[in-house]
């Protein structure tokens, strides 16, 4: 299982995160633990990558992701992390050099710095936000 969680500006970019160790940007988030709820994996990966204690909103996204590259199947949960504003995003601090930088994207944006299964996934949730309700995924794609 994974966990993210999606912030916005309130001009519809998102903020990605992008890692030190691997050439794609994501939203933040990461693997959950033994013993470890999503939602419990999630605040923990933002106080990880972002130095940040925030509480989240509402789920947005379920995704199963097919296996795929040796990597066995996995459940994603992506959670609301609000609205955030230039300024927040610039006081994010990167203590343990997993994450480079973050910054605030245009969908279009997110399609050529991530995947295409994490832009879809991405989409999947802007809608959930607009639709208040949580939106199913299959390998980032809506099903429901």
């Amino acid at each position: 299982m994974a966990a993210g969680v999606l912030f916005r500006s309130s001009d519809g970019r998102v903020l990605l995160v992008e890692p030190s160790y691997k050439p794609n940007w994501e939203i933040p988030g990461g693997a959950v633990e033994a013993d470890e709820s999503p939602w419990a994996a999630a605040a923990r990966e933002l106080l990880e990558e972002l130095d940040t204690e925030r509480p989240l909103g509402r789920l947005l996204v379920v995704d199963h992701v097919q296996a795929y590259d040796g990597r066995p199947d996995a459940m994603v949960f992506v959670f609301d992390g609000g609205v955030v504003t230039e300024a927040e995003v610039a006081a994010f601090t990167f203590s343990d050099g997993e994450i480079l930088s973050a910054g605030l994207y245009t969908p279009p944006q997110v399609r050529t710095l991530g995947k295409p299964m994490l832009a879809s996934r991405i989409e999947a949730a802007l809608q959930a936000v607009d639709e208040g309700a949580v939106v199913l995924c299959q390998h980032g794609e809506r099903v429901d």
